[in-house]
């Protein structure tokens, strides 16, 4: 297992708190997910800054080091408990291909046996560019494949087209490598160009927050509980854990997908209304 988590913002925000200094950061998790972090931060540039580090994040000085340098729109950040490939640089999260990231909480099943398939389903050109030996990875790249079949990879992004690449994933690794009587391939997965941000969540743990976590400061809502889709939020926060124990946290539905588009406007979907099996 690994962990994640995304952020996006009207406004740059430090994200130090939840990396560092929340009741449980990604710091402290990184007690049990210890195999590597990495940190990507979109800045003025067309691309996303990544930070990388294969020791525990709690006893590596980098990890707060970066993270107390980060205040961005859009901030990705990942633990590695590694399943699949050794602990090394090029099998470390967030990947990355032109503005796009990704990471993945999760593990397919029996990959080595359907490695192959998997690969197959990529298209060449993508397939070059990967380096490492994950699972992870190779999901990253059939996304970009399945998004670049409905809109160019480079420029604006539709988020409904994302969230839809992104269901198309885990469809057709699921139908790869589930097998009766045995728990399914976990894949929760979180892409963006640093604009659209788009997560999936299969059996593995995802919370949605909308309270900023420099300040905590809760939005104006004439309702307790989560963001309805078609609020336009002025934070957008994804973790695999609650990162404190405050009551701003909501848990995301097995088999949904949720995400926010350019202007921040929250989006969710269940995966059977975005992918249909042949």
């Amino acid at each position: 297992m690994c962990r994640l988590f995304g952020f996006r913002s009207s406004v740059p925000t430090a994200v130090h708190p939840s990396l560092v200094t929340e009741k449980n950061s990604l710091l402290q998790q990184s007690r049990e997910h210890k195999d590597g972090w990495g940190i990507a931060t979109y800045e003025a540039g067309e691309r996303p800054l990544v930070a990388h580090g294969l020791g525990p994040a709690y006893c590596d000085p980098d990890f707060e080091r970066v993270s107390s340098r980060v205040s961005s729109r859009t901030v990705v950040a990942h633990l590695r408990l590694a399943s699949v490939g050794a602990v090394e640089k090029r099998n470390a999260h967030p990947f990355h291909h032109g503005r796009w990231c990704f990471v993945h909480n999760g593990t397919l099943k029996n990959f080595a046996r359907h490695k192959a398939v998997v690969e197959a389903l990529i298209r060449p050109e993508l397939l070059a560019n990967i380096q490492g030996a994950t699972d992870s990875e190779r999901c990253f790249y059939l996304f970009l494949t399945r998004l670049s079949e409905r809109q160019c990879l480079v420029g604006p992004a539709c988020v409904e087209k994302v969230a839809r690449a992104l269901a198309e994933t885990m469809e057709l690794v699921s139908a790869i490598t589930d097998e009766p009587g045995q728990d399914r391939s976990s894949m929760n997965f979180l892409v963006t160009n640093g604009d659209v941000m788009v997560a999936t969540r299969r059996n593995r743990t995802l919370f949605l927050s909308d309270t900023a976590p420099e300040t905590g400061k809760r939005p104006h809502r004439m309702h307790a509980g989560p963001p309805k889709p078609g609020t336009q939020l002025e934070q957008f926060v994804l973790a695999s854990e609650q990162l404190s124990g405050e009551d701003h946290w909501h848990v995301i539905d097995e088999e949904d997908v949720v995400g926010v588009d350019n202007g921040l406007v929250l989006h969710r979907w269940k995966v059977q209304d975005l992918y249909t099996r042949p």
